[in-house]
């Protein structure tokens, strides 16, 4: 990575990936970021398919998390920056990418400009796409899910490029934080004085690698524990969404069910209403954003129907909060074991 263009920049860029038994999805983000930017660190969440051996020979500097503690992406995140630090190499910026993700070319550059030019930038983001969008209606999902307008934004997903004294005063990632911790991270940064930015340039393609609906259903119970783990530590953050998995995944299916129990069909009649309604407003609302009307009717089924792993996620975090259980991971890829 000595050839790399932007390692003796005045303003450098460092890299930090991530994963677990992510495979040949590594290997393509260990050959983006090569190409792309300066001293880059690997974080390893206990793989067994050579991930290990695949960033060491790629150039990266590898670090293996503790096997004895739950493993979480903010845990990793903030062991990355740590080994930076302790490397001497030099970093103004870091690049935090997931290791199913690969950095376009460009992408580099243009969030180091961004980030030079505006001293009140504390993290730039851009669009992140599918790599096999159509292959699956679930990562379609996601691919929607990824492509937000440009500008001045809340908070950004895991792949953000933050200025090295804005992650300083905002401590880092919380290591407690299982799902949404980027949400968690991104709301101290505001807090802390700094502004986010999402760039009208592509930043990452990224292998979602969801085929089955039972992976959907997992990853939506993580959004779910999500929202509520975000939600009590910042309770002005995601509550349109917990509001909304209240009332359709818990409250109405209590007001059908009673409906039934005690013969009032008109109350049964009414839920559904209500579940049409919302699923009619949905789509519109997907049509008005940019997708063809069949994409948005799909779409919509899923966003209706995710309020219950939603739901699911929510209860399991004020499970283990309850019971002081440790806040593990929730997965919902493949993961490959070669």
């Amino acid at each position: 990575m000595t050839n790399n263009p932007y390692a003796n920049e005045n303003n450098p860029v460092a890299t930090v990936l991530i994963g677990r038994n992510e495979g040949e999805r590594l290997i393509g983000c260990l050959k983006s970021v090569t190409e792309s930017a300066g001293h880059a660190v690997y974080v390893d969440s206990g793989s067994t398919d050579g991930s290990v051996t695949a960033a060491s020979e790629a150039g990266a500097e590898v670090v293996q998390l503790d096997m004895s503690r739950p493993f979480t992406a903010a845990r990793a995140r903030n062991a990355g920056y740590a080994a930076l630090e302790m490397s001497g190499a030099p970093f103004r910026y870091v690049q935090f990418i997931d290791g199913d993700c690969q950095l376009v070319p460009g992408w580099i550059e243009a969030g180091r400009k961004a980030l030079s030019e505006d001293a009140s930038l504390g993290v730039v983001t851009g669009w992140r796409s599918e790599i096999n969008r159509n292959r699956s209606i679930y990562n379609a999902l996601c691919d929607f899910e990824w492509r937000r307008a440009a500008g001045e934004i809340r908070t950004c997903g895991g792949d953000m490029m933050v200025r090295r004294e804005a992650f300083e005063t905002a401590g880092g990632f919380d290591d407690t934080v299982i799902a949404a911790e980027d949400d968690d991270f991104c709301v101290r940064i505001r807090k802390a004085g700094w502004k986010i930015r999402r760039l009208p340039v592509e930043m990452t393609r990224h292998d979602a690698a969801m085929l089955r609906f039972s992976q959907w259903w997992q990853r939506a119970i993580r959004s779910g524990h999500g929202f509520a783990q975000v939600g009590a530590l910042h309770p002005d953050y995601f509550v349109t969404e917990r509001r909304r998995v209240l009332i359709f995944g818990g409250l109405l299916p209590a007001v059908a069910l009673a409906g039934l129990v005690f013969g009032l069909s008109w109350m049964v009649l009414a839920v559904a209403g209500l579940y049409a309604l919302s699923y009619v407003r949905t789509a519109l609302g997907l049509r008005r954003e940019g997708l063809p009307m069949r994409e948005a009717l799909t779409h919509a089924v899923f966003l209706s129907l995710s309020k219950f792993p939603n739901l699911l996620g929510m209860l399991t975090y004020w499970r283990r909060r309850m019971s002081k259980q440790d806040m593990e991971i929730i997965e919902y890829k493949h993961q490959s074991q070669s």
